[in-house]
């Protein structure tokens, strides 16, 4: 390659994301340094860091190779999620859709695919060597992880796949040994029709030392299995006292169970609509707020187009409301400064916009451009912890008849650019694979 290929510049600084290739925390700013994982080729976990002072990259890199069979499709289950700890260590947990039954019993949930996997870095705040620890459960999916102030972490996770509990595991050590399992939200099989109760839920640190949740309900039916998905629920758990209490203050009995929710922890019943669950937040009175993605069945296995709608609690009551067309079929990250000024980052084809309100969420009306490629569709991850203001989230851009994305970290202004030379990573072989179903 010639030298001045070197000197190109692009805004993407990878282009062998792959799939769904981000989604869940899966970054973290700290002392000038921006470190971010995503879902890379073949599912494996890729992390790369980026020096705001020095404008130096490292990476990407592969940091743990993923157990995930890709049986004709690509899982997106495993997506890499990320924390630092309280030595320096940065953690990655990964890789899991359930686990099979070669993995052992799961006493909590049923089989999928690949393994919960658990990668540490050898060095601190160093991305270049990585070592894996065999402490964490092997059959997570939908992988989420917290660090208290205290430096305690939390790993949630869903015990399986559809027809398992949701759980986690906490760390005292930094993430040496991890406490055993604890279920927060029961599935089990229902008497009044053939179905299993499952279940969705978001993890946010809130302050206090608490964790606040959002979740929402799956009917999971027998086959033919459909994403029927309802209602919209909140809890927040204590560090201190590990109890999980309802938006009024009352302990509520775990795990959960839908008979038990529907009376102590909702927030919304979405009636006949099918939701999917959005993003959470909460504002400067520390009241929750939350995205909920609503459309009709429509005949279709995974229900019509979805309309965004905004749920918060006003510190006497539930509010609920949305369904605006303007917001059909777009996806967003929350950012809510105060009770009634709300913002949502929404995803439009080739560009992320600012959507805002100035009543609590009644009305969103489109705001600023934050970033625009020329062509392709975009996904975002969420929000990366303690985010530099260069840097927020992550954005991957599907450009072609391709697996593979591009990957760009995003902040106020702009991409973050690299060369052109070492952005470009994938091989030859791999440009030349056909697509695989993308689930």
């Amino acid at each position: 390659m010639p030298l001045s290929a070197k000197d190109d510049k692009v805004d993407y600084f990878t282009d062998n994301g792959y799939g769904n290739a981000v989604g869940p925390p899966a970054g973290v700013h700290h002392n000038g340094v921006t470190y971010v994982a995503y879902q890379g080729p073949d599912e494996d976990a890729w992390v790369a860091s980026y020096n705001h002072e020095t404008g130096e990259w490292v990476g990407p890199l592969l940091a743990g190779e993923s157990a995930m069979e890709q049986r004709g499709n690509i899982d997106n289950h495993g997506k890499p999620a990320m924390v630092i700890d309280d030595e320096g260590y940065i953690h990655i947990f990964y890789g899991g859709h359930g686990g099979t039954a070669g993995l052992g019993e799961n006493k909590l949930g049923n089989y999928n695919n690949g393994e919960q996997r658990h990668v540490v870095s050898t060095k601190p705040f160093d991305i270049t060597s990585w070592e894996m620890r065999k402490n964490i459960s092997p059959f997570g999916t939908y992988s989420q992880v917290i660090k208290m102030d205290n430096g305690d972490i939390y790993l949630f996770f869903r015990h399986g796949a559809h027809r398992s509990n949701w759980v986690y595991q906490r760390s005292t050590d930094n993430g040496r040994t991890f406490e055993d399992v604890v279920s927060i939200a029961l599935s089990k099989r229902r008497t009044d029709i053939a179905a299993v109760d499952s279940w969705y839920l978001k993890f946010l640190k809130a302050p206090g030392d608490k964790i606040a949740a959002r979740v929402y309900y799956h009917i999971c039916n027998d086959p033919p299995h459909v994403g029927e998905r309802q209602n919209g629920y909140y809890m927040v758990m204590s560090a201190e006292d590990q109890l999980w209490r309802n938006i009024h203050g009352d302990v509520l009995e775990m795990p959960l169970t839908k008979e038990y929710a529907d009376q102590h922890a909702l927030a919304v019943n979405t009636g006949e609509k099918w939701v999917h669950g959005g993003d959470l937040a909460l504002d400067s009175k520390g009241y929750p707020h939350f995205l909920l993605y609503l459309g009709d069945e429509n005949g279709k296995p995974w229900g019509g187009p979805k309309l965004l709608h905004h749920c918060r609690w006003n510190g006497e009551e539930w509010l609920f409301h949305g369904g605006d067309e303007k917001t059909l079929s777009k996806r967003g990250n929350l950012h809510v400064p105060s009770p009634e000024n709300v913002n949502v980052l929404m995803t439009e084809g080739t560009k992320l916009r600012w959507w805002n309100s100035k009543d609590g969420g009644k009305t969103l009306n489109p705001g600023k451009t934050y970033f625009e490629v020329e062509d392709g569709t975009l996904m975002i991850s969420d929000f990366i912890e303690n985010a530099h203001p260069d840097a927020r989230l992550l954005v991957a851009r599907k450009v072609d008849n391709s697996d593979f994305r591009r990957v760009y970290l995003v902040g106020d202004n702009g991409a973050i650019q690299r060369s052109r030379f070492e952005a470009e990573i994938l091989t030859e072989a791999q440009k030349a694979l056909p697509p695989v179903k993308n689930d």
